[in-house]
């Protein structure tokens, strides 16, 4: 019996269910966040594939805002770290104690949770503490679980780290090693308002107006959507250029073009592939479209890309940045026909 129709019937069904959500939860962030439209769809693809987020942007520009009303949207645990130079890894895992069973009158060791056992967590200015704080996050971000005291604690689902970095003053910062980054599956970079933006952020946020924010979405239907992603169909020859993409940026690869030689010192790995398809496949969703296509991998491949290409020392003296060569390497690479 082929039940393929009535299963992609379900699918569109269900797409027509989260491109709803989404609008509305577009609403509920202007409430809060004016403009920034580009970051807040880049937010959401990251929430609905279920991954992490890398936002990069220089002060006041409303990311830890922007976090703090998405965990209000979709009614989530929410728990805000900052990250410090003296910041220990138990400030984040948690750490063994001993108490005193008031029943046996024996000392017993109980293990205090820290604030990663929550659904959403804002890693605030992430690069400003040791590598060995910033490494108590891998195991959370990759496994879904953490280590203590020799005993495994798993975390509860839905998962999101949402670390926020400063790109100036980096005196006596730590940047994040290249293993880390890559398990972001997106970093997000946040630029200036416009002008009309900026003018109704200084009148919204110097009246005496509290907007508040409902919830959109619950946690139930968050873990369906994500699953929906996963169970979205996508072409060979769209998966072929995603593939094509994260192979041409490595300049050990034959036949790449010459200024990935010159410009890279390493490309992207095998997660920018599967982030490429992951992230185009929600983003169709999430513009309620079952079908996605090359145009799908092309715009989300700058914040997929960025932070796990390397430019080489020749491209950082001549002032070319990661975004320009990304920019030249979606030109030179050609979609694949559907056949």
């Amino acid at each position: 019996m082929n039940t393929e129709p009535a299963t992609t019937k379900k699918i569109e069904e269900q797409i027509e269910e989260l491109h709803a959500c989404k609008e509305r939860m577009l609403k509920e962030f202007a409430k809060i966040v004016v403009g920034q439209h580009r970051v807040l769809e880049e937010l959401l693809i990251t929430v609905f594939a279920g991954g992490h987020n890398l936002l990069e942007g220089v002060p006041g520009l409303a990311k830890t805002l922007m976090i703090n009303t998405l965990a209000q949207m979709l009614s989530l645990g929410f728990k805000r770290i900052q990250f410090t130079p003296d910041l220990m890894p138990s400030d984040i895992v948690g750490t063994n104690v001993i108490e005193e069973d008031h029943v046996s009158g024996k000392r017993i060791v109980v293990f205090v949770a820290g604030p990663i056992f929550s659904n959403i967590i804002l890693a605030d200015e992430i690069n400003r503490t040791p590598p060995k704080t910033q490494a108590a996050l891998l195991q959370g971000m990759q496994e879904r679980e953490v280590t203590a005291g020799g005993k495994t604690y798993p975390l509860e689902k839905p998962f999101f780290v949402l670390a926020t970095q400063n790109p100036i003053d980096q005196e006596g910062t730590y940047p994040l090693p290249e293993a880390q980054k890559d398990r972001f599956l997106l970093n997000t970079m946040i630029g200036y308002p416009e002008i009309k933006e900026e003018e109704d952020i200084v009148l919204q946020t110097t009246m005496d107006v509290e907007a508040t924010v409902e919830p959109v979405c619950e946690r139930d239907d968050l873990l369906r959507f994500q699953k929906l992603i996963r169970s979205i169909p996508v072409s060979r020859h769209v998966v072929g250029h995603a593939v094509d993409l994260a192979r041409a940026s490595r300049p050990t690869e034959p036949d790449v073009p010459d200024f990935i030689r010159e410009q890279v010192g390493w490309g992207a790995g095998p997660r920018a592939s599967q982030a490429l398809v992951l992230c185009a496949k929600c983003r169709a969703a999430l513009n309620g479209r079952i079908n996605v296509s090359c145009a799908d991998i092309r715009e989300i491949a700058p914040p997929v890309m960025r932070h796990r290409i390397s430019a080489s020392f020749m491209a950082e003296a001549e002032g070319i940045r990661v975004d320009d060569i990304i920019t030249k390497l979606l030109e030179s690479v050609p979609e694949r026909t559907n056949q």
